[in-house]
């Protein structure tokens, strides 16, 4: 009834308000014979409207098998599949489902049953990605009961409706027309206090957004951040990291957890992430490959966890301390590599003094996030050189130079 209500609304609304009307239909492969007469209703329908129809046909049951999910999961998951083909093949450039407040109180307490936060009790949007529009989401079920009658309108029932084994239907049979008969305005207060939610979900969205300092593979997260704000921080921090739907609560905990931990405590998250204590912040960023290359004359450009450095020859009289390092070419022992830092590493400074490794950048402010990926050349623990930071004191030009290379 709610989606012959909504075709009928907006075709006798189209012309009036300037858009072009066609319908999609999809069949879920659940209800056999039966689910494939109702499809043959909405084909007639639209014939008889003289508006085009595009149908699918989905095999539910086996995708829920295949991939974990409930019979509910699956048919939603696989319908928006469809919704989202009919966008991208040109067929429309939106799509508009029957949502309404009954809808969306059973998706509100749905929801708070199942454990949720603030966005999960905002309800169904009205607006979802510009692409799925929920016209009839402000009108009631009698509205739209009153709608079909008033206009004679014939729709079909789907019986999968009447199961209360599914978990939105039992909500719906059982819970809510006695919520009901106690509370008659329960559909309307609770549609109500999800458009609150709603804005007060987003407005702090918006204050969390603006606390995080993202770069292209990294993201900053001050720990001076209220509480209120830090994990919707963290996790709009993974969204732009491209962790989309892989994390999962327990992740969150375990970046808030570093709050309590010491400084430059470490921990793995999804999709070859990690997250650091950096002294008063919480950085997120990629794991990056640690790959070793053999240090050679022939080496001029090559890529080392996803940057671009170069090693070029030059002469003594062009030497500009602005654009890079320079270093005695034949002070390099042929067994030298390019690779990150290792325990028990050690750097001679320039005019002597040798420091371990993880010192020397402590002393230099490194951020802890970076020093596992930054480029030396190394002769066994023997740091030669550390790209865009110092050359050691072994490797020096001097007077006696002969062969100069410049490292950026």
């Amino acid at each position: 009834i709610d989606s012959v209500v909504l075709l009928h609304l907006l075709n006798s609304k189209a012309e009036k308000l300037g858009f072009s009307l066609c319908a999609v239909n999809v069949e879920h492969g659940i209800r056999g014979k039966d689910s494939l007469l109702d499809s043959d209703f909405c084909a007639k329908l639209c014939a008889k409207l003289n508006l085009p129809l595009l149908s699918f046909s989905v095999d539910a049951p086996s995708f829920a098998n295949q991939n974990g999910l409930s019979i509910e999961e699956s048919a939603r998951k696989l319908r928006y599949d469809c919704f989202y083909s009919a966008i991208e093949k040109g067929f429309c450039n939106k799509i508009a489902t029957a949502h309404h407040k009954k809808d969306n109180m059973e998706t509100v307490l749905l929801n708070l049953f199942r454990g949720t936060s603030l966005k999960g009790v905002s309800g169904i949007p009205k607006n979802l990605n510009g692409k799925i529009i929920r016209p009839l989401l402000s009108l009631s079920k009698k509205q739209i009961e009153d709608y079909a009658k008033e206009n004679n309108l014939s729709y079909v029932i789907d019986d999968t409706n009447l199961d209360d084994k599914y978990t939105r239907n039992f909500i719906r049979l059982n819970l809510l027309p006695k919520i009901e008969r106690i509370f008659p305005e329960a559909e309307n207060n609770v549609y109500n206090f999800s458009l609150t939610a709603r804005r007060e979900d987003e407005y702090l969205d918006r204050l969390a957004k603006e606390t995080v300092f993202l770069n292209e593979d990294s993201a900053t997260i001050s720990l001076k951040t209220d509480e209120v704000l830090l994990a919707r921080a963290v996790v709009f921090a993974l969204k732009n990291l491209g962790v989309e739907k892989d994390y999962e609560r327990v992740h969150v905990e375990d970046v808030l957890s570093l709050r309590r931990k010491e400084n430059g405590k470490k921990i793995t998250l999804p999709k070859g992430l990690f997250a650091i204590r950096q002294y008063d912040d919480i950085v997120i960023f990629k794991q990056n490959n640690k790959d070793e290359l053999n240090f050679g004359v022939k080496l001029t450009s090559f890529s080392f966890n996803g940057k671009t450095y170069s090693i070029d020859n030059a002469e003594k009289t062009k030497i500009n301390l602005k654009e890079g390092l320079y270093l005695d070419q034949d002070k390099i022992p042929k067994t030298a590599v390019i690779r990150t830092k290792k325990d028990g590493d050690r750097f001679t400074k320039f005019g002597g003094g040798t420091k371990s490794l993880s010192d020397y950048l402590t002393d230099k402010k490194i951020p802890l996030k970076d020093r596992d990926f930054l480029p030396v050349i190394a002769d066994g623990n023997e740091i030669l050189a550390i790209f865009s930071l110092a050359v050691s004191d072994k490797v020096k030009i001097d007077n006696q130079t002969k062969n100069i290379l410049k490292i950026n």
